[in-house]
């Protein structure tokens, strides 16, 4: 066990978390934390404030003290310089990143697209969930020689389109085909670029999509589609990422990986007729 132990160990692992304050990126948290990790939480704080994401993340861990806040928007360049210093301040220089922020709003035919929506929801996911944070905090890496990890969310819909999701689509395929590009690029820095392909997993952005009555646990048609499509017959539980996740981040087991997607997915890429 100690040999396990050591090879997914995170301990001296400083990990940022952009769209922290989202649901999964919480319980990713506090997973992350038990393996040995210190984690900072980045959120825009506008619904859901960055501040309480760290007590319930600190409760839920039980390791008080190992995870903190920035109250920073991922996709404004002028701000992510401070929220990097204010990140070294809170928990040492950080060596991990995991480009959690995103999200998706609604569905439809493509000849309905709403332009202003479509650019809305690629810069949440492409600038916001990855293009912003990882061209900072790549530079600061190479600037420090740290050798640092990078863990990307792409998605089904970067491997088949996902039907009535065009702009999410577009944005997370893009993300798929960055953090290859990426992991070129930056591995003679020692700099991994990796990622996790989640199936379909409840969370604030797409529940009102998946589940029509939570009482009930009464599916909407796209709920039970997804289901159908399924092999594991159910949606993913948050926890599930973990093992991946940590996997990807810890160094003795995945220093030779990079440019991975990773599905976590119940077998949806794998369903067949």
């Amino acid at each position: 066990m100690d040999y396990i132990a050591k090879l997914f160990s995170l301990e001296g692992k400083n990990i940022i978390i952009t769209g922290g304050a989202g649901s999964i990126a919480g319980v990713l948290a506090a997973e992350l934390v038990k393996a040995g990790a210190r984690v900072c939480l980045w959120g825009r704080g506008t619904n859901h404030p960055v501040a309480e994401a760290v007590e319930r993340v600190n409760a839920a861990a039980g390791r008080p003290g190992r995870v903190f806040g920035v109250t920073v928007d991922a996709g404004v360049e002028g701000e992510i310089p401070r929220a990097i210093a204010e990140t070294e301040g809170l928990m040492g220089a950080p060596n991990a990143l995991i480009n959690g922020a995103g999200g998706n709003r609604g569905k439809g035919p493509f000849v309905d697209v709403d332009v202003d929506l479509f650019k809305e929801i690629v810069d949440m996911n492409l600038l916001a969930g990855f293009i912003v944070p990882t061209k900072f905090i790549a530079k600061y890496w190479i600037e420090k020689k740290i050798e640092g990890s990078i863990v990307n969310f792409t998605s089904m819909g970067s491997y088949v389109p996902l039907s009535g999701t065009w702009a999410y689509c577009s944005a997370k395929s893009a993300i798929l085909n960055m953090t290859q590009a990426t992991a070129k690029e930056f591995a003679p820095y020692g700099i991994r670029v990796n990622a996790v392909a989640p199936g379909f997993f409840i969370g604030h952005q797409n529940k009102a999509l998946l589940i029509k009555d939570e009482a009930s646990g009464e599916l909407t048609e796209r709920g039970k589609a997804v289901i159908a499509h399924t092999p594991f017959g159910r949606f993913g539980k948050h926890e599930e990422l973990a093992g991946a996740m940590i996997f990807l981040l810890a160094s003795a087991a995945s220093g030779f990986v990079t440019g991975v997607s990773l599905p976590v997915d119940g077998g949806y890429l794998v369903q067949n007729i």
